[in-house]
């Protein structure tokens, strides 16, 4: 029984058909009880983490796992693709083809003849390539202020990376510092304002104080070319790693930190700081 899926596809083509032919069986009324129920909504937290997790193996240099997490992430399109078939949405072949017209759409220096002919002599570089990317992306969602186009960005991104693609486009316009000292001057603005809030017990004040700090501290990385959220996620893995050593060393000392001092884990920390150095 469903021999053909136990054959590997010899070619791209034979591959996302016996993809496309395992989920149909799944959903089928002999299929899986919990493939059948799953819909566009359950299946958006999967949809995330997969992506995540392909990111993960990315940065671990894992080329292994990188394959396994991408065939995750094509199993949620594929999934997501068969409901659509299934309620008459969209199905596969018009999530490929509509994606592959949109790649062409927007690569009119690859693709379009007349294009392809101008820019015989021209130098195209990744900015003015964004540039134009941008702008095409713009007229297809007819988006005709910046405002519209802030607006479509996800709330759903991770809030840093959010915050500075709000912060792109606004400075696409002109709305931005001159230079990086103006968004340091706003850090300590911020940080002014939001100990205000503190000293006065306003805790709904310290919740958009908090924001307007990490708004600004953004701010700050992006003139200075640095990934927020990459630097957040080191630093987190920082603190893991010297907390890691403060634990393992309490634990050879037949504690625990919970049974320590603020001052003994303090001293700890610091030896940790110093060998990685």
């Amino acid at each position: 029984m469903y021999e053909e899926l136990y054959r590997k596809g010899e070619t791209t083509g034979e591959a996302a058909e016996r993809l496309r032919e395992l989920i149909r069986v799944l959903r089928s009324e002999n299929g899986c009880p919990w493939d059948r129920e799953q819909t566009y909504e359950s299946l958006r937290r999967d949809m995330i983490e997969e992506a995540y997790e392909a990111v993960d193996a990315i940065d671990r240099q894992n080329l292994d796992n990188l394959e396994e997490e991408l065939g995750d992430v094509v199993l949620q399109v594929a999934m997501h693709s068969a409901i659509g078939e299934e309620r008459g949405d969209f199905d596969f072949a018009s999530v490929m083809n509509r994606v592959t017209d949109k790649m062409i759409h927007r690569h009119p220096h690859v693709f379009k003849a007349e294009d392809v002919k101008k820019s015989e002599n021209t130098v195209f570089t990744v900015d003015n390539v964004l540039e134009k990317w941008e702008n095409t992306k713009r007229k297809e969602h007819g988006e005709n202020t910046t405002t519209q186009s802030m607006r479509k960005i996800p709330k759903n991104f991770p809030a840093l990376i959010r915050a500075e693609k709000v912060q792109k486009k606004a400075a696409k316009v002109g709305f931005d510092w001159d230079d990086v000292e103006g968004a340091f001057q706003k850090i300590g603005e911020e940080a002014g304002e939001l100990l205000e809030a503190y000293r006065n017990g306003d805790q709904v004040n310290m919740q958009e104080e908090i924001g307007d700090l990490l708004f600004a501290v953004v701010n700050a990385a992006r003139f200075l070319k640095v990934d927020p959220e990459e630097s957040l996620n080191h630093t987190s893995d920082k603190f893991i790693r010297r907390f890691g050593y403060v634990e393992d060393q309490a634990i050879k000392a037949g504690t625990r930190p919970e049974e320590m001092t603020l001052e003994a884990m303090d001293k700890l920390w610091d030896e940790a700081k110093k060998l990685e150095k």
